[in-house]
């Protein structure tokens, strides 16, 4: 896992996932830097910058939230299966 984790300051990963839903958190103390809504496409040649982009391609929902504890945010994006039927496990 790959995180713009600042020297100094915590971030926790948290999985959940139920028989339909698999959600992940990513908690950080930033609060200056919330991902936009519309994330724009790397360049071609960008050696990162594509994270969120896959996220909002892959997550059936994302979005932010203010951190409950502490200062800063969770980023969290949730997954269903596309077929219906299909239990996560």
């Amino acid at each position: 896992m790959r995180h713009g984790h600042v020297p100094g300051r915590d971030f926790h990963l948290r999985l959940t996932a139920t028989s339909d839903t698999l959600r992940v958190e990513v908690m950080d103390t930033r609060t200056e830097r919330v991902p936009p809504r519309s994330v724009p496409e790397a360049p071609g040649d960008a050696e990162s910058g594509r994270g969120l982009l896959l996220v909002a391609r892959l997550a059936t929902r994302w979005g932010t939230d203010p951190r409950p504890a502490a200062p800063g945010k969770t980023v969290w994006a949730e997954l269903t299966p596309r077929r219906s039927g299909t239990a996560m496990r």
